[in-house]
């Protein structure tokens, strides 16, 4: 017998189709056609839809209210901004105002862990810390315990071994029990002895109880303070209480900030100056990162924010630089007494390496501040302007980057001697000859053209009118690099505002899933769930390993798979299935109706209006509106036909359909 196909999982599959095929099939406007403009309620729209995540129900009418020229203006200029809201929001993410180095010693790495181990380093004293350390310790020890035991076994039996594989699963069982049954017991009492209760347990068992939680675990750290909570979740694993924190920030920033545009750029420069958090140390870095060098330049002069980003200790780590040594430098040479570099004769002793690690010039950064960052990977530069850039950055290292220490100079590890770059000689000058590239670099004409078009493939078209791109990179030159001054030439563009441009961009998995969220006014109370979403979506916050960052063209996102997982996540958040994310649908006794009690096709009407200002194509709503007398959406059946339609379903279907996907 054939199987018989799902009714919703059809109509989920041909709007996928539909997404495809119009997201890669638009026409567009031909070089030197007259430009068709929108009206004023597209213009509110699709200001919404490039300069925010999304438009949040009832945005579109503010905007038109107080005129689109006017908001543009306040977001680009985010200072004069009210956002108390979203502070107040963040304040139980106590990391996000931590320095790095305050991070490492309340949350410590492994590498902290192991030099206690080892008597390099003493516990802290209060009791809060001093848990989560003893609690690394017992982890680090018994990883100790199982490899020393893993080698012993070698040369025993393999009956011996199989017993005494038996015998740690009984007592793990044991153990298990135990916590199942003692996590109950906290359960049961206040916040406060909860807390006390569980610091008080022996590391062991605390990892015991830890692991026994599961699905209990915002039930039982409900009630406790920023701290404690946070103490909590690090004594099982500090590091990721980190990530976690950072990757929930993002995201709750995104959906509730008012100053969306500076959001939207935060996100855009961040993916320019893509840092890897897998990256060993980075993990501990990104905080201070994105908070104190890309979100502060996100709107500022690009030089500042190359130069921050140059010297982040973000940076400095994923890209190597840190480790970067000069091949004629007193390092290399093994001088051990500090010498003046202006002073010093050139020499050329061999390159020696300092406990495996620093090992001679890096040019991983040079490469990548021309190609990515700067002048693009058809900007002018050779090889040699590589190596070149290379031996000027020599020397920008960081200061005890297992403490979370800041950026360092060090003249010893610093390559002597005048460096040619892109034609221009660079004389002997220390940490600015680092300063002096920057300068070169960030006011060359081929760096504002990459800027400027990479600017105008976010915010206007994966393929920009070079008439656009080149009024844009004459303001960036004229006005010194200013990204407030680019951006306004860039929404005051006809280009921008074309009829052809409307819903014209296809959204990235994480610009789908915040446009979403903001859509369906969700309210968020735990964030991990999706930022397991877009790992699913292959979108992982943070999570770009190679430099170039996640692309922002349609080609590289649409796809029938990826776009299912798109529509899976738009009826479940709809559904209320989204753990950690309260949705409240549209209440049908809110939607007018001729005959009282609304049906579905009224309902799908109301929905479209509100989720996409009523721009729906007739494919689309003819596609949804033919399945909405199944019983699977509508809820209507033979036997109860005054039961409601599905309005969570309908939600969910338009949050997936071709329009949606688009901004």
């Amino acid at each position: 017998m054939a199987r018989k196909r799902h009714p919703i999982g059809l109509l989920v599959l041909s709007l996928c189709l539909a997404v495809v095929s119009t997201a890669l099939g638009r026409k567009r406007d031909q070089p030197g056609q007259a430009l068709s403009q929108m009206d004023e309620h597209k213009r509110a729209v699709h200001a919404l839809n490039r300069l925010t995540f999304g438009p949040r129900p009832g945005d579109v009418q503010r905007v038109m209210a107080i005129g689109v020229d006017r908001w543009i203006a306040e977001q680009l200029h985010p200072e004069r901004i009210d956002d108390s809201a979203l502070d107040a929001r963040l304040a139980q993410f106590r990391t996000l105002r931590m320095s790095t180095r305050e991070i490492m010693e309340n949350f410590p790495s492994q590498q902290m862990i192991k030099a206690i181990a080892d008597g390099r380093r003493g516990i802290p004293s209060d009791p809060l810390r001093r848990a989560v350390y003893e609690a690394g310790l017992d982890r680090y020890e018994e990883k100790q315990d199982r490899k020393q035991g893993a080698a012993a076994s070698n040369g025993t039996s393999g009956d011996s071994n199989r017993a005494g594989d038996q015998e740690d699963r009984s007592r793990h069982q044991e153990d298990q029990m135990l916590a199942d049954t003692r996590v109950q017991e906290l359960l049961d009492m206040a916040p406060d002895q909860r807390f006390a209760a569980a610091l008080r347990l022996p590391p062991a068992e605390q990892q015991s109880l830890l692991a026994s939680l599961q699905g209990k675990r915002e039930e039982f750290l409900e009630g406790m303070s920023p701290q404690q909570r946070e103490t909590i979740v690090a004594l099982r694993n500090p590091g990721q209480l980190v990530t976690d924190e950072l990757m929930q920030g993002k995201l709750l920033r995104a959906v509730y900030s008012e100053r969306q545009l500076q959001e939207v750029m935060a996100d855009f420069w961040f993916n320019h100056f893509n840092v890897f958090m897998g990256k060993g140390a980075d993990r501990y870095d990104l905080t201070s990162y994105e908070r104190d060098v890309i979100h502060p330049h996100a709107l500022g002069k690009f030089e500042d924010l190359l130069v921050a980003t140059a010297k982040s200790p973000a940076m400095l780590f994923y890209l190597d630089n840190w480790l970067s040594v000069g091949p004629n430098s007193d390092t290399a040479n093994g001088i051990s007494r500090r010498g003046d570099w202006k002073k010093r004769a050139r020499t050329n002793g061999p390159v020696t390496q300092s406990k495996g690690k620093r090992n001679g010039l890096n040019e991983n950064y040079g490469r990548e501040l021309m190609e990515l960052h700067t002048l693009g990977v058809n900007g002018g530069y050779t090889q040699k302007d590589v190596t070149e850039v290379a031996r000027v950055f020599t020397g920008w290292t960081l200061q005890q980057p297992q403490k979370g220490g800041g950026f360092l100079f060090d003249e010893r590890m610093h390559e002597p001697g005048d460096k040619t770059v892109l034609g221009h000689r660079i004389k002997p000058n220390g940490e600015k000859e680092g300063l002096e590239v920057l300068h070169l670099l960030a006011r060359n004409p081929a760096t504002a053209r990459f800027i400027c078009e990479k600017l105008a493939i976010r915010f206007v078209s994966d393929t920009p009118p070079p008439a656009l791109v080149n009024r844009m990179a004459q303001t960036y030159l004229k006005k010194d690099g200013d990204i407030r001054e680019v951006l306004e030439t860039m929404f005051r563009s006809p280009e921008f505002w074309a009829e052809d441009a409307y819903r014209a961009k296809v959204k990235t998995p994480l610009e789908f899933v915040l446009s979403a969220l903001r859509a369906s006014d969700a309210e968020i109370s735990n964030a991990m769930p999706i930022v397991n979403q877009l790992r699913n979506m292959g979108m992982p916050l943070y999570g770009m390993q190679p430099p170039t960052g996640y692309s922002m063209k349609a080609d590289a996102w649409v796809n029938s798979s990826a776009l299912l997982e798109r529509m899976n996540f738009g009826l479940a958040l709809a559904a209320g299935r989204l753990k950690g994310t309260r949705v409240v649908s549209v209440p049908v006794d809110q939607i007018s109706a001729p005959g009282g009690k609304p049906d579905a096709g009224e309902i799908l009407g109301t929905l479209e209006n509100s989720l996409l200002a009523g721009d729906v194509s007739k494919q689309t709503h003819d596609t949804i509106a033919a399945r909405l007398q199944d019983p699977q959406i509508s809820r209507r059946r033979l036997d109860d036909p005054a039961r409601p339609p599905n309005v969570a379903a309908i939600e969910g279907l338009l949050l997936g359909s071709p329009e949606f996907q688009r901004r």
